[in-house]
């Protein structure tokens, strides 16, 4: 006979033994396993940033923040502890696609030439974890550019009621805060062959240190900030387009070379400028095309006008224009149509093309432009390269610069 007394009671023993278990099973699993206060198991919002600048020191992070927004960029900078750099940034998204986008729009349609994503989470308290991604390869960056400072002097005033002198200007361009001398200047560019005004701009290099300081536009007074350095030696530099290349010393320090200086105080610094000449070759730094085009921004007339000049000064001059891109990789290509819009997509033609056909229609658009202005055909070549002949990495952070046009002077 079985006694049902006792089963029902082993029973409720062994079911309470399981509930008392599972209970405590239950209590360690909430305990030790739930995520710590303030953790997130998602990415934050808005962790991909737009950056166009990045800086060793504060200072000179508030000042290029300053002139971006005054070119009607959204800016705003943070400390990124991965690198231990300041970032100026004009986007922060939690969307990658479209950051990835405005980076490669920035670098196409602005002077942010380097603009690249960074991926993580800014500011001082910040986890130091985070990628710098290259928007055109969308790989990670090893380094980032740290950029150049922007180079407004800031004067320290006295105030009104001071009877003592207001201190030397200061620099931005100085990681060390140290004063320095500023000098004014004029850059006189002319044409040696009959001393007419050359449009064009100068940049001051630090002879010391091999670093572009600024640059400056020509034949208008300008304030230049000397170098941090203890030499004082300066390099002034102009590359006006279809002139060669000529450069000045100056020092900041030296009360021995022989200067020129005009009624208001300015020191004046000549270049003579010569055409370029039969085996020179010259880089249309300021030609810029649309993306996946042979077709030039409207932002180009200007220097490809500077050609045309050159060209109807000289009859007897010819010239080969090369053409290149970043990388050899095939895809969309979009050409002129019968109505020629040099600087518009109006019009234009879509396909598929190699990079060294883009790089073939990029240079044959300058041509076609020259031949409506009436320049000879037989005056001309036109050499493609594709992406065979790159100045930087193609995937570095100034491979942007890849894509250019250049001229060659066959005979002068």
């Amino acid at each position: 006979m079985i006694n049902f007394t006792a089963v029902s009671l082993k029973n409720h023993c062994a079911m309470k033994r399981f509930i008392l278990f599972a209970r405590v099973g239950l209590f360690f699993t909430v305990v030790f396993f739930q995520p710590a206060v303030g953790a997130s198991l998602t990415v934050p919002p808005n962790s991909n940033y737009v950056v166009i600048g990045a800086f060793a020191v504060e200072k000179n992070a508030v000042n290029f923040t300053k002139q971006a927004n005054e070119s009607n960029h959204q800016a705003q900078f943070d400390l990124n502890p991965n690198r231990n750099l300041y970032y100026v940034y004009v986007l922060s998204t939690d969307d990658r696609e479209q950051a990835i986008a405005e980076a490669l729009r920035l670098r196409k349609e602005t002077k942010y030439h380097d603009a690249w994503v960074y991926q993580g989470v800014m500011g001082k308290d910040a986890n130091a974890s985070g990628t710098d991604i290259n928007p055109v390869t969308e790989k990670p960056l090893a380094d980032v550019p740290e950029t150049e400072p922007a180079h407004e002097v800031i004067t320290e005033s006295a105030t009104p009621d001071s009877t003592t002198t207001a201190k030397p200007s200061l620099t931005e361009a100085q990681l060390t805060n140290e004063e320095v001398a500023s000098k004014n200047f004029v850059f006189n560019l002319y044409r040696a062959v009959d001393g007419k005004e050359v449009e064009g701009e100068v940049n001051v290099i630090d002879t010391e240190k091999s670093r572009k300081m600024a640059t400056h536009k020509g034949n208008t007074p300008v304030k230049v900030v000397g170098p941090s350095g203890k030499s004082g030696a300066v390099s002034f530099i102009c590359e006006a387009f279809g002139y060669r290349k000529v450069q000045v010393e100056f020092n900041f320090k030296s009360e021995e070379q022989s200067v020129t200086v005009d009624e208001e105080g300015n020191i004046v610094i000549p270049f003579e400028l010569l055409r370029l000449q039969k085996g020179d070759r010259a880089i249309m730094y300021n030609v810029f095309f649309y993306k996946d085009a042979g077709v030039m921004r409207p932002e180009s007339r200007f220097e490809v006008n500077t050609l045309l000049d050159m060209m109807r000064e000289n009859a007897t001059c010819r010239i080969r224009i090369h053409g290149h891109t970043n990388g050899n990789a095939s895809g969309k290509l979009i050409t002129m149509g019968e109505d020629k819009n040099f600087f518009s997509l109006t019009g234009t033609n879509e396909g598929i093309g190699s990079a060294k056909r883009l790089s073939e229609e990029r240079a044959k658009a300058i041509v076609e432009y020259l031949k409506s202005n009436g320049i000879e055909e037989s005056r001309m070549e036109v050499k493609a390269w594709g992406g065979k002949k790159p100045i930087h990495d193609k995937n570095g952070n100034r491979a942007q610069e890849n894509v250019r046009v250049e001229v060659e002077i066959l005979s002068d």
